[in-house]
């Protein structure tokens, strides 16, 4: 398991607004993730209509989720697995204090039987927390800049 978190000043629902818009873009490297595409700049908030089984991120599905709260998506089976594992998702959005939450990112990869898959999986986690970590940290900007527009 690999955890990755960021603290914002932005509302829950602000940051969930922004984690169902992984349903049309990863909002990491672009030009890596999104065939140089970059992820949009507005929410589309009827993105907010979650079901179970939607696609996310293109090699996602959500499983499971709680309005403001949290969101599980898992890979999807066929060549997407293959690369990657059977990795499992949870974005969770935490209040750590009056005016401030914690946005986290848990990925669980099941452990690999041989000897090139664990190097794989190794590989995969650091190659994550670069990747995670923009994502989570493009997500903040964006709902920090939501929340200030709104206030003003």
């Amino acid at each position: 398991m690999a955890t990755r978190s960021v603290t914002t000043s932005a509302r829950p629902e602000t940051l969930f607004l922004w984690l169902c818009q992984l349903r049309r873009a990863p909002y990491s490297y672009d030009w890596i993730d999104n065939l140089g595409r970059r992820s949009p700049r507005e929410p589309d908030a009827g993105l907010r209509a979650l079901e179970v089984g939607q696609q996310f991120m293109t090699i996602f599905t959500l499983t499971d989720f709680v309005p403001d709260e949290s969101i599980i998506v898992e890979m999807n089976p066929g060549w997407p697995q293959r690369a990657f594992g059977a990795i499992r998702l949870q974005y969770r959005i935490d209040r750590v204090a009056e005016e401030s939450s914690r946005l986290s990112a848990i990925m669980w990869m099941p452990p690999i039987g041989r000897l090139l898959n664990r190097q794989r999986r190794y590989a995969l986690a650091w190659g994550d927390l670069i990747m995670m970590r923009k994502q989570l940290l493009v997500l903040r900007g964006l709902a920090e800049q939501r929340n200030s527009s709104k206030a003003q």
